[in-house]
Order: C-alpha cells, then structure tokens, then sequence
C-alpha cells in the first residue's frame, strides 16, 4: 500500500482524543462524525462510498487483507497505533483490528413521499440492538426508508452502528421529528399503519401494498399518543403459543416479511 501512515501511540495525542470523544453523542453532533468499528463495517462504509476520514488499525495486526484493495482507491488518513489507542476509541471489552471515523450523511426526505413507498418509522425506540436489528431487517425486506423520530436512540451510537451490520449504509435512514412527516405523509396519501392488540385485522389479512409507513412504537409504552392519533389503521400478529409478545425488533420482523411477501411475491 502506497499511503502515508502516520503513527500515532499517545493517548493524549489530539487525533486521538477527539476519535474517542465520538464514543459522546454530543461530540458526534458537533463534528458531525462518527464511529464504525471492525472490518466488515469499513468494508460496507467503503463500498457505499461513504466518507470515510480516517481509519486506525492495529500495529500488531496490520492492515486487515480484505480491507487492501477498498483503502489503496480511498483519499482517507491511515493511523496505526497500539491495541491501547484502540480500546479507548471504541469503548469494547475486545477492541477491533481496525476502526474508522466516517462523516455523517445527509439524506432528502422528500424521497420517502414517492408513490407506492414502503416505510418503517420507529417512535421512541430506544434500545440500539433494537434498532440496529429492525434497520437490518428493514434493509433485507426491501424498506425504501427508516425514519427515527425523537426519542429514539441515536443512529450513531457505536451500538446501534454495530446492530446494523452495515445495514444502515445500504438504504436512507432519516432522523426526524414525526410531529411534522407523518401528517405530511397523510397528505401524500400514505397510509400510517401500527399494531395493537384490540385490532381486528391480523398482519396476514392486512393489505400490505401500496404506499404504506409502519409504525413501531417505544419497547414499554407502544406507540405515542400524538402517533397514535395519526395512525389510520392496526394490526394484531397473532400467537398460537404462550408467550405474551415480542419484542419490537422481533415484531417488527415479521412484519416486514409479511408485507414483502404480499408487495413482491404474490
């Protein structure tokens, strides 16, 4: 590899300092940057053509093979240093190989109003497992977008990013106040569709097709009261066992399946 790399072990070094105060959601707003840890989510950082500012690898290891190729194209900084840089960094019990320091992106909401969109929009979900797994899954099933409102947990947050296995680079995942989209989705013609365990329609007999935003309320009160108030219609997943119910990320699973399989398979 012909770059420059700079070599980097003090962890009062300013480079340094600044990459592990990302692990704070305030200075991640402030420089607009953020955390993506491991080789896998550099790999789909670089392949979506995310900005990627720095990466930091671990000089005992050196540069990951899979990685070799994507850098020698990329106009990011290479910083290797110890596994201790990296531990204060990343905030993990075992530090990664490798980290990067990715920009943040900024994605047009006017997008999500196209005809026949299909939507998840998660209201105050606050575990980043949580999140990162209904962004996954979002992104198997063919979502068009996931919106966080307020009171979500940051998108950025090392765990979610982590959650997401890379995930969040492949489709627009927009932060928002839901306040405002939802009624102009209304006025767009979308229908704003959550569960509820009083609806009469179960997520099998609903029709999924068409230009649909599904709701995913917060893990112990559901859905907002404002939110609530917007949603055109409920759905119920039906349980044959004795389990009382999943939990969002799981619900909203299969959801999503659901209406893939109505709006691509049938």
């Amino acid at each position: 590899m012909r770059k420059d790399i700079s070599f980097i072990t003090s962890l009062q070094n300013e480079k340094i300092k600044m990459m592990a105060s990302l692990l704070d959601k305030k200075h991640r707003d402030r420089n607009g940057k953020f955390i993506v840890e491991g080789v896998h989510l550099l790999q789909e950082a670089l392949q979506a053509g995310a900005h990627v500012d720095t990466v930091v690898f671990d000089s005992e290891r050196g540069i990951p093979d899979e990685l070799q190729d994507l850098l020698q194209e990329a106009s990011c900084e290479l910083v290797e240093t110890t596994h201790a840089v990296i531990a204060k960094c990343t905030g993990t019990d075992t530090p990664p190989p490798v980290f990067g320091v990715v920009s943040k992106f900024a994605l047009d909401a006017s997008a999500l109003f196209a005809s026949n969109s299909f939507v998840v929009v998660l209201d105050g979900v606050r575990d980043p497992g949580n999140v990162g797994t209904i962004i996954r899954s979002a992104d198997a099933a063919g979502a068009d977008a996931v919106i966080l409102g307020r009171g979500c947990v940051d998108l950025y947050n090392p765990k979610t990013v982590r959650s997401t296995m890379g995930s969040l680079f492949h489709l627009p995942i927009i932060e928002s106040d839901l306040s405002t989209l939802l009624p102009e989705a209304k006025s767009h013609g979308i229908r704003l569709v959550g569960t509820s365990l009083q609806a009469t329609s179960t997520c099998y007999s609903y029709d999924w097709r068409g230009p649909v935003w599904m709701l995913l309320g917060n893990e112990s009160n559901g859905l907002s009261a404002e939110s609530l108030r917007l949603v055109d219609d409920h759905v119920i997943i039906p349980m044959r066992g004795g389990s009382e119910s999943l939990n969002v990320a799981m619900a909203g699973t299969v959801l999503l399946y659901e209406a893939m399989r109505q709006r691509h398979y049938t």
